[in-house]
């Protein structure tokens, strides 16, 4: 068979024995780190992909140049080929009382043991396809030596192991399959998380694994210098011995530098929407730089473009997804498998564990969206994690849910502001406007001829497309610029870069007048500052969050200063809104006053008196009753994560459909326009628009123009008849 091969040419042609003396070494730093036994996670290491050597194996990533047509025609008979399986045939080199946890790090490591969609786990063959089961044992005698040497090369003392006795390994390895508790498995966690990082980095994955698992240094954000009346929050000890933390405080306060004073650990620092967390990552990474006078951290980013934002360092981009981030900025939906069993859980729990979890802008999960954070704080806690709440805005009836599930004040740490401080935070005058068009363009010829920063906000995607071809056309010597979600990935970078950099140069002392035009990808935890806003209304704990964007900056003498800030009447549609939220958020607004920060609790409370999360027990991994799924199995995906996911879908531009097809993982991302499902559907796409299968993420193909699609995102077309 010559050498056996664990990877295809094109995908670096690597070794069995290579591969798997990367597997080896992270297992073994993963284990001492976790408190694993080293030498058996070693062992499972070893074992994992030794079913490698099987021919059908070989001969389908093209290490057997040519086979026997017979044999082709035997291979053609099975419904699938699964490597880890054969794997299990050389348990007999090993302990017997060490099988089960062996078992546990190789039958699984790449699918759920039952319920897979292809009917390709373990128990789903041996009771669909119990010939296709028994092929993987398929001609032991002639292959499995060659996999016997790969072992014998890492210390395992081989013989000779008889097609019988492999037998009876993999049938022992079915029953032990069938006859799991409900739980979850470690050790399965620790083999996924060793695969993955060995076959992110090859050669480089020692060298790589001895920069994880730091505890950051964030000192910098408890320096005596940070310490000043402008900011409470940064005058206020975070010493407290309780684990958990809850602060309320509006935007400006020091709330980012309070929630990483509390940390002790790794941390996790999650925000809803990418745009705040690429703003973080930045801010974080550049904070723990002034700590250490190094570039050697390791603060990642993640999410679908996350490899975008660290382009040009192909170590970074590659760790990203990874375990072991010293800090790691993320939406909470990247690790709510912990919450409802989605592949690759177990090895998110190992890597959480015992780590600090902040939740950042936690008021901007309503319904569904609550009831899931509600459930990650109760699996964070089951995993001794220190979970850290920061809102501007939150109805008094979930911050009283969310501080009894953290264990009440015994041990939560609560914080508020005292009414005078919050005083030093009003900062704008609220105007109830009509919703047409004249209105907004008088305030916009106001604002221009004063030289001010207009941020114009629309609730849709549609919205903001027909405003921002509307005011461009009337005010042309304004500099305009359009942001939202429904842009190339690659496009919806750039623009965030100009808005946070070229359109906020706080080393500017005079600003030319510029109009930009949004959604609501602008409200949270970026560090913008704009003279005026116009926005549609929306829930009053979003408008709060949007007016934090005007007259954000906070010295000495912006103290006092007031910003207006318009907004429109509510009108149908009221997308992606509920019609009683949106009347009765703008019921609490008043013409021509300031909005006093003291008043916004009161507010909140009058639009949201009570909070009813949704019930979805029934989709979790762990009731009051116990785990839902059986240990090795996981779901391969979440109806309420489908139902949440923002980016659900995705479109590609027909200019770059080639470009696509041809292209790496990475420029295929850049391409790819994220949308949601439910959009999808309201387009008719299915059958309207090509859709390309077994590529990438399936994208739909939308026939709009580059040029267009660079200044005002997708726009979905038809295909013109015309030849």
């Amino acid at each position: 068979m010559g050498e056996l091969l664990a990877k295809s040419s094109e995908n670096g042609g690597l070794t069995l024995y290579e591969h798997t003396r990367h597997v080896v070494q992270a297992a073994e730093r993963l284990a001492e780190v976790w408190g694993f036994p080293v030498a058996l996670a070693r062992k499972g290491a070893v074992l994992h992909d030794l079913g490698k050597a099987h021919p059908h194996f070989q001969h389908k990533i093209g290490a057997l140049s040519s086979i026997d047509w017979r044999l082709k025609r035997e291979f053609s008979r099975y419904k699938t080929h699964r490597h880890e399986i054969s794997s299990l045939g050389f348990l007999p080199l090993f302990p017997r009382e060490e099988w089960n946890a062996l078992i546990e790090m190789v039958v699984a490591h790449h699918k759920s043991i039952k319920g897979d969609p292809n009917n390709s786990g373990i128990v789903d063959l041996d009771e669909e396809y119990p010939d296709t089961l028994a092929f993987h044992l398929y001609d032991w005698e002639t292959w499995s030596p060659a996999a016997l040497r790969v072992a014998e090369q890492f210390g395992v003392p081989v013989r000779s192991i008889s097609l019988q006795e492999a037998q009876a390994a993999l049938d022992h390895a079915v029953a032990y399959c069938r006859r799991v508790p409900r739980d979850w498995s470690e050790w399965k966690g620790l083999l996924r998380a060793a695969d993955h990082f060995a076959s992110a980095f090859g050669n480089e994955t020692e060298r790589v694994l001895t920069k994880t698992f730091r505890r950051p240094d964030l000192s910098f954000f408890g320096a005596p210098e940070r310490r000043h009346p402008l900011y409470p929050l940064s005058q206020i000890d975070a010493d407290d011995p309780r684990p958990h933390t809850l602060v309320v405080a509006p935007t400006g306060a020091g709330k980012t530098d309070f929630l990483l004073r509390r940390c002790q650990g790794r941390v996790f620092y999650t925000l809803p929407f990418q745009a705040s967390i690429n703003a973080m990552f930045d801010r974080i990474r550049w904070a723990i730089r002034q700590s250490t006078g190094t570039d050697d951290i390791d603060v990642r980013l993640q999410h679908a473009t996350s490899r975008l934002k660290v382009k040009g360092n192909r170590e970074e981009q590659t760790l990203q997804p990874l375990v072991g981030a010293s800090v790691k900025v993320l939406t909470p939906h990247q690790i709510a498998g912990i919450v409802f069993g989605t592949s690759g859980y177990e090895t998110l729990m190992l890597d959480l564990r015992g780590s600090d979890v902040i939740l950042d802008e936690i008021h901007t999960y309503t319904d569904w969206a609550g009831a899931m954070v509600y459930a990650l704080i109760k699996a964070l806690l089951r995993l001794d994690c220190r979970v850290h709440v920061g809102t501007a805005t939150m109805p008094t009836a979930l911050y009283q849910k969310v501080a009894e599930l953290l264990g009440g004040p015994a041990k939560v740490y609560q914080v508020h502001l005292p009414q005078q401080t919050l005083e030093t935070f009003d900062r704008h005058i609220v105007f109830r406007e009509e919703n047409n068009p004249t209105v907004v363009r008088d305030i916009l010829q106001k604002a221009f001829s004063a030289e001010e920063r207009v941020l114009l906000v629309h609730n849709t995607v549609k919205g903001a497309q027909e405003a921002y071809l509307q005011w461009k056309a009337a005010f042309p010597d304004v500099e305009t610029m359009l942001i939202h979600s429904r842009f190339r990935r690659k496009d919806r970078y750039r623009l965030e870069r100009a808005l946070t950099e070229a359109y906020n140069d706080r080393s500017k002392e005079r600003f030319s007048p510029c109009l930009v035009i949004s959604t609501q990808v602008v409200e949270v935890s970026l560090d913008i500052s704009f003279d005026r806003m116009i926005t549609e209304c929306a829930p009053l704990d979003a408008l709060i969050q949007r007016f934090g964007r005007v007259n954000r900056v906070r010295t000495e003498k912006t103290i006092g200063q007031l910003k207006p800030v318009h907004v429109l009447a509510p009108q149908s549609p009221y997308l992606p809104y509920k019609k009683e939220l949106i009347e009765r958020s703008f019921e609490q607004l008043h013409h021509g006053q300031v909005l006093k920060e003291k008043d916004v609790q009161q507010k909140i409370d009058a639009v949201y008196p009570e909070v009813a999360l949704k019930e979805i027990e029934p989709h979790l991994l762990l009731t009051e009753e116990g785990y839902k799924l059986e240990r090795l199995a996981h779901r391969p995906k979440s109806i309420i994560l489908d139902t949440l996911e923002i980016d659900s879908a995705t479109c590609i531009l027909e200019a770059d459909r080639d470009a696509y097809v041809e292209g790496s993982w990475a420029e295929r991302i850049e391409l790819e326009i994220p949308v949601n499902w439910r959009t999808l559907a309201g387009q008719q796409a299915k059958g309207k628009y090509e859709q390309l299968q077994g590529i990438g993420s399936l994208p739909f193909v939308v026939p709009q123009s580059e040029i267009e699609h660079r200044e005002i995102g997708l726009v979905f077309q038809e295909h013109s008849n015309i030849l």
